[in-house]
Protein backbone atom coordinates (compact mmCIF):
# COMPACT_ATOMS: atom_id res chain seq x y z
CA UNK A 1 0.00 0.00 0.00
CA UNK A 2 2.79 2.39 0.91
CA UNK A 3 4.59 1.84 -2.39
CA UNK A 4 1.37 2.22 -4.36
CA UNK A 5 0.48 5.53 -2.68
CA UNK A 6 4.07 6.74 -3.12
CA UNK A 7 4.11 5.88 -6.84
CA UNK A 8 0.64 7.34 -7.32
CA UNK A 9 1.77 10.69 -5.89
CA UNK A 10 4.91 10.70 -8.05
CA UNK A 11 2.77 10.04 -11.12
CA UNK A 12 0.42 12.86 -10.12
CA UNK A 13 3.38 15.21 -9.87
CA UNK A 14 4.66 14.18 -13.29
CA UNK A 15 1.20 14.93 -14.68
CA UNK A 16 1.03 18.24 -12.76
CA UNK A 17 -1.98 17.01 -10.81
CA UNK A 18 -2.67 17.71 -7.10
CA UNK A 19 -1.04 15.20 -4.74
CA UNK A 20 -2.52 13.63 -1.59
CA UNK A 21 -0.83 13.38 1.80
CA UNK A 22 -1.23 10.09 3.66
CA UNK A 23 -0.25 8.88 7.13
CA UNK A 24 0.00 5.08 7.39
CA UNK A 25 0.33 3.59 10.88
CA UNK A 26 1.23 -0.05 11.42
CA UNK A 27 2.43 -2.56 14.02
CA UNK A 28 4.72 -5.00 12.25
CA UNK A 29 5.39 -8.65 13.04
CA UNK A 30 9.04 -9.42 13.88
CA UNK A 31 11.16 -8.09 11.00
CA UNK A 32 14.68 -6.77 10.49
CA UNK A 33 15.00 -4.22 7.71
CA UNK A 34 18.17 -3.24 5.89
CA UNK A 35 18.35 0.28 4.51
CA UNK A 36 20.30 1.18 1.38
CA UNK A 37 23.53 1.77 3.33
CA UNK A 38 23.24 -1.18 5.71
CA UNK A 39 26.33 -3.28 6.42
CA UNK A 40 25.78 -7.02 6.57
CA UNK A 41 28.06 -7.42 9.61
CA UNK A 42 25.59 -5.33 11.65
CA UNK A 43 23.37 -8.42 11.66
CA UNK A 44 24.67 -10.45 14.60
CA UNK A 45 22.51 -13.57 14.16
CA UNK A 46 22.10 -15.87 11.19
CA UNK A 47 18.95 -15.56 9.05
CA UNK A 48 18.24 -19.20 9.92
CA UNK A 49 18.28 -18.44 13.66
CA UNK A 50 16.05 -15.40 13.20
CA UNK A 51 13.62 -17.55 11.24
CA UNK A 52 13.27 -19.88 14.24
CA UNK A 53 12.14 -16.82 16.23
CA UNK A 54 9.56 -15.96 13.60
CA UNK A 55 11.55 -12.98 12.30
CA UNK A 56 12.06 -12.09 8.64
CA UNK A 57 14.71 -9.98 6.90
CA UNK A 58 13.81 -7.39 4.27
CA UNK A 59 15.98 -5.06 2.17
CA UNK A 60 14.11 -1.81 1.63
CA UNK A 61 14.44 1.57 -0.05
CA UNK A 62 14.93 3.89 2.92
CA UNK A 63 18.25 5.39 3.94
CA UNK A 64 20.13 4.20 6.99
CA UNK A 65 21.36 0.89 8.30
CA UNK A 66 19.62 -2.09 9.90
CA UNK A 67 16.79 -1.83 12.40
CA UNK A 68 14.11 -3.97 14.00
CA UNK A 69 10.32 -3.65 13.82
CA UNK A 70 7.89 -5.73 15.80
CA UNK A 71 4.94 -5.99 18.16
CA UNK A 72 4.60 -3.15 20.64
CA UNK A 73 6.33 -0.70 18.32
CA UNK A 74 4.51 2.18 16.62
CA UNK A 75 5.59 2.54 12.99
CA UNK A 76 4.45 5.60 11.02
CA UNK A 77 4.87 6.01 7.27
CA UNK A 78 4.07 9.57 6.11
CA UNK A 79 3.58 9.74 2.36
CA UNK A 80 3.81 13.48 2.03
CA UNK A 81 4.40 15.92 -0.79
CA UNK A 82 6.96 18.16 0.90
CA UNK A 83 6.49 20.88 -1.71
CA UNK A 84 2.82 21.15 -0.79
CA UNK A 85 3.89 21.56 2.85
CA UNK A 86 6.68 24.03 1.98
CA UNK A 87 9.30 21.76 3.53
CA UNK A 88 12.78 20.60 2.63
CA UNK A 89 14.14 17.20 3.65
CA UNK A 90 16.02 18.52 6.69
CA UNK A 91 13.05 20.44 8.08
CA UNK A 92 10.81 17.43 7.37
CA UNK A 93 12.99 15.16 9.51
CA UNK A 94 13.15 17.80 12.24
CA UNK A 95 9.35 17.97 12.32
CA UNK A 96 9.11 14.17 12.61
CA UNK A 97 11.52 14.34 15.56
CA UNK A 98 9.43 17.14 17.08
CA UNK A 99 6.23 15.06 16.78
CA UNK A 100 7.88 12.12 18.53
CA UNK A 101 9.22 14.34 21.32
CA UNK A 102 5.80 15.94 21.74
CA UNK A 103 4.22 12.51 22.31
CA UNK A 104 6.96 11.43 24.72
CA UNK A 105 6.59 14.68 26.65
CA UNK A 106 2.91 13.82 27.21
CA UNK A 107 4.12 10.73 29.07
CA UNK A 108 6.61 12.71 31.13
CA UNK A 109 9.60 11.44 29.16
CA UNK A 110 12.24 14.05 28.40
CA UNK A 111 13.70 13.31 24.97
CA UNK A 112 15.96 15.20 22.59
CA UNK A 113 17.97 14.90 19.40
CA UNK A 114 21.68 14.56 18.67
CA UNK A 115 23.00 16.94 16.01
CA UNK A 116 24.84 14.37 13.89
CA UNK A 117 22.41 11.47 14.36
CA UNK A 118 18.84 11.18 13.11
CA UNK A 119 16.27 9.93 15.61
CA UNK A 120 15.10 10.67 19.14
CA UNK A 121 17.15 9.93 22.22
CA UNK A 122 16.92 9.81 26.01
CA UNK A 123 19.73 10.88 28.34
CA UNK A 124 21.64 12.89 25.74
CA UNK A 125 24.97 14.08 27.11
CA UNK A 126 25.12 11.36 29.77
CA UNK A 127 26.97 8.01 29.69
CA UNK A 128 23.57 6.34 29.23
CA UNK A 129 22.37 7.82 25.95
CA UNK A 130 19.72 5.53 24.50
CA UNK A 131 17.56 5.61 21.41
CA UNK A 132 13.79 5.44 21.72
CA UNK A 133 12.78 6.21 18.12
CA UNK A 134 14.44 5.63 14.75
CA UNK A 135 13.80 7.54 11.53
CA UNK A 136 14.54 6.38 7.99
CA UNK A 137 13.03 7.89 4.86
CA UNK A 138 13.07 7.78 1.09
CA UNK A 139 12.21 10.78 -1.06
CA UNK A 140 11.69 11.23 -4.79
CA UNK A 141 10.40 14.45 -6.37
CA UNK A 142 9.84 15.58 -2.76
CA UNK A 143 7.39 12.72 -2.19
CA UNK A 144 8.30 10.77 0.95
CA UNK A 145 7.89 7.18 2.10
CA UNK A 146 9.05 5.10 5.09
CA UNK A 147 9.26 7.13 8.30
CA UNK A 148 9.60 6.49 12.02
CA UNK A 149 9.53 3.67 14.54
CA UNK A 150 8.80 4.50 18.19
CA UNK A 151 9.43 1.81 20.79
CA UNK A 152 6.37 1.68 23.04
CA UNK A 153 6.12 -1.81 24.55
CA UNK A 154 8.72 -3.33 22.25
CA UNK A 155 10.68 -6.45 23.26
CA UNK A 156 14.08 -4.78 23.46
CA UNK A 157 15.85 -8.16 23.46
CA UNK A 158 15.12 -8.32 19.75
CA UNK A 159 17.68 -5.54 19.24
CA UNK A 160 20.41 -7.80 20.66
CA UNK A 161 20.63 -9.58 17.30
CA UNK A 162 21.75 -6.43 15.44
CA UNK A 163 23.86 -3.32 15.78
CA UNK A 164 20.85 -0.95 15.82
CA UNK A 165 21.13 1.66 13.07
CA UNK A 166 24.82 0.72 12.79
CA UNK A 167 25.66 2.44 16.11
CA UNK A 168 27.53 -0.07 18.28
CA UNK A 169 27.97 1.94 21.48
CA UNK A 170 24.39 3.08 22.17
CA UNK A 171 21.51 1.26 23.83
CA UNK A 172 17.85 1.28 22.84
CA UNK A 173 14.89 1.89 25.12
CA UNK A 174 11.10 2.16 25.02
CA UNK A 175 8.28 4.01 26.71
CA UNK A 176 7.72 0.86 28.77
CA UNK A 177 11.36 0.60 29.87
CA UNK A 178 11.46 4.29 30.80
CA UNK A 179 8.21 4.26 32.80
CA UNK A 180 8.34 0.65 34.03
CA UNK A 181 4.83 0.08 32.72
CA UNK A 182 3.16 -0.74 29.43
CA UNK A 183 1.18 1.93 27.61
CA UNK A 184 -1.78 1.37 25.34
CA UNK A 185 -0.43 1.37 21.77
CA UNK A 186 -3.69 2.72 20.36
CA UNK A 187 -3.52 5.68 22.76
CA UNK A 188 0.07 6.42 21.71
CA UNK A 189 -1.03 6.15 18.07
CA UNK A 190 -3.82 8.70 18.58
CA UNK A 191 -1.42 11.11 20.27
CA UNK A 192 1.05 10.68 17.42
CA UNK A 193 -1.65 11.46 14.84
CA UNK A 194 -2.59 14.61 16.77
CA UNK A 195 1.08 15.64 16.96
CA UNK A 196 1.51 15.21 13.19
CA UNK A 197 -1.65 17.19 12.46
CA UNK A 198 -0.47 20.02 14.70
CA UNK A 199 3.23 20.13 13.79
CA UNK A 200 2.78 19.62 10.03
CA UNK A 201 -0.37 21.78 9.98
CA UNK A 202 -2.22 19.04 8.09
CA UNK A 203 -5.66 19.53 6.62
CA UNK A 204 -7.89 16.52 7.40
Amino acid sequence: MQKNLFEENIQRKRNQQPTNNHLLIVEHPHVYTFGKHAKSNNLLASPEYLKTMGAEIHHIERGGDITYHGPGQLVVYPIFDLESLNLGIKSYVEKIEAAIMDVLNQYGIEASTISDRIGVWIGVGTPHERKIAAIGIKSSRYITMHGLALNVNTDLNMFNHIVPCGIPDKAVCSIESELNEKKDLFEVQERMIDAFISIFELQI
